[in-house]
């Protein structure tokens, strides 16, 4: 399947990949999974020296907004610290406690299962020995880019920002940009009682963009008082913005 992958093959069946380059998707959903392999250079590596630790999350602590089984499948495997956290307890803007507990540090050794659950484990992954390679059977869910994927800082234990970008958001952003009444009404409206508080944390920054300094505050005045967790931390910080 890799070498298929590879080769161009078989790819009518499998589906768009919005994961980094070391990732390749070898099968189709069936039931709402399917199969994921990710390649794991090693500092040795040239593709780990041409391209740094970034391109290949090394060094990143994160969570995951998608449960997924992971196999050693091939090499010693990389290495992680893992932590957990209770999701549903934060809002999600940076310099928030995060509450992360330490679960442990090990590698993920060929032959070995783990089960990353969504909105519950945080890992650093560190590269591995010498070139590995992992399969995931990936579980996933149609609401899933509705929730937010974060980034952390375990020696502060607070959330960095979030990683998930939501492609609702660009097109509302490039709506708004553009002009056009129905847009701006449509922000207005999310902003005021979508579900997502990141989209709606999205329509107050598309629309205080619009507008001088004085207007802007006032279009985070209204976000502030909207009950969100997420835009009450995040308004204030915009208007002070807005003083300098």
């Amino acid at each position: 399947m890799l070498l298929d992958e590879l080769k161009g093959r078989g790819r009518e069946d499998i589906p768009d990949s919005a994961y980094s380059p070391q990732a390749m998707v070898l099968t189709g959903m069936r039931r709402g999974y399917f199969l994921r392999a990710n390649i794991w250079p090693a500092e040795q590596d040239h593709a780990y020296r041409a391209s740094g630790p970034a391109a290949f999350a090394y060094d990143v602590p994160h969570d995951h907004n998608f449960s997924f089984l992971t196999l050693g499948y091939f090499g010693p495997g990389y290495r992680s610290d893992y932590w957990e956290y209770d999701y549903e307890t934060v809002a999600g803007y940076p310099g928030e406690k995060a509450g992360l507990r330490f679960v442990e540090s090990s590698a993920l050794d060929p032959g070995k299962i783990m089960l990353y659950r969504a909105h519950r484990d945080v890992h650093s992954q560190a590269p591995p020995q010498s070139l590995s390679v992992s399969l995931n059977v990936m579980a996933t869910d149609p609401a899933q880019g509705w929730f937010d994927q974060y980034r952390f800082d375990p020696a502060s234990d607070t959330i960095v920002g979030a990683i998930s970008p939501n492609s609702t958001e660009a097109f509302l952003r490039i709506a708004v940009a553009l002009g056009g009444e129905q847009a701006l009404d449509l922000a207005e409206r999310f902003g005021r009682s979508h579900p997502s508080d990141r989209l709606r944390l999205a329509c107050f920054e598309a629309r205080a963009a619009l507008v001088e300094a004085s207007a802007a505050d006032a279009v985070w005045r209204e976000a502030e008082l909207s009950g969100s967790r997420l835009l009450e931390a995040e308004a204030p910080r915009r208007r002070q913005a807005l003083e300098r």
